[in-house]
């Protein structure tokens, strides 16, 4: 018994061997295996422009190239900005669509009520402003519907259209809106004004990027220390710019054809 204990010792040793205790070691862990692509999330991460291309019924940045552009305004509502966007668009008859934060509206549901009475249409733009790519789909569902409860109470209806916060989404998210009959809408003419900028290049900024069916991103809302004068003041010179163009000024849901409702 000796001897065969000292002929595996000596077989062990000549293979390689050693006194550590038997398991796999870091190399060939099965979860450190190489990744292939079709496994790897991460490297199958569609951009947002590739995911605007796959889910074209859902995910929208311009409408139709007729001669109509849509104004859009973000972070809504807010006592400091809304009324002076909402005033300068009864002054020149303009419908524009704004997308409501969820607790921002709790706070302030008479601002969201008078976009309503004067002929705005509003959509869904989550309800704290989180990005939501960096959220569980339980996370984002809570977003998504919580908001949408809470624009129906004011304005009511349950908005079709959704504006991501900085306009990111995911595929999971998308796929789950698409399924909801949720549309996803961006723009593809930025005013940066939320950089707090001046009226001339706010301006500059939207007609140098204009053309047929444009959706334009401004903002009537803001966050501490927010700055939105320069697009409060070049609103009416952007307005009758575009109509000395021959624009027609539209909602989303009528550019795009959607229904502004669930």
């Amino acid at each position: 018994m000796r001897l065969r204990l000292i002929m595996l010792f000596i077989m062990f040793i000549l293979l390689g061997g050693s006194f550590a205790p038997a398991q796999l070691s870091a190399a060939s862990s099965p979860q450190d295996e190489p990744v292939s692509k079709s496994d790897s999330s991460e490297e199958e991460q569609l951009t947002l422009g590739q995911l605007r291309q796959k889910y074209a019924d859902t995910f929208k940045t311009n409408g139709p190239s007729t001669k109509q552009v849509a104004l859009t305004f973000d972070d809504v509502p807010d006592p400091r900005f809304t009324p002076q966007v909402l005033d300068i668009l009864k002054k020149y008859k303009v419908r524009a669509t704004f997308f409501i934060v969820g607790n921002r509206a709790e706070k302030h549901p008479d601002l969201v009520r008078r976009m309503v009475k004067e002929g705005h249409i509003v959509g869904n733009h989550s309800y704290n402003h989180p990005e939501f790519s960096k959220l569980s789909m339980n996370a984002f569902r809570k977003q998504i519907l919580h908001t949408g409860d809470i624009i129906r109470d004011l304005a009511g209806y349950t908005p079709k259209m959704i504006r991501p916060p900085y306009g990111d989404i995911n595929e999971q998210q998308l796929q789950w809106s698409a399924k909801q009959r949720y549309s996803i809408v961006n723009w593809n003419v930025d005013s940066l004004d939320w950089k707090g900028l001046p009226k001339d290049k706010v301006k500059e900024n939207i007609l140098s990027a204009v053309k047929p069916g444009s959706i334009v991103l401004q903002h009537a809302g803001g966050g501490v220390g927010s700055n939105l004068n320069g697009t409060i003041e070049a609103l009416p010179e952007v307005i009758k710019e575009l109509r000395n163009r021959g624009y027609e000024l539209v909602t989303l849901d009528e550019m795009l054809g959607l229904p502004k409702g669930k």
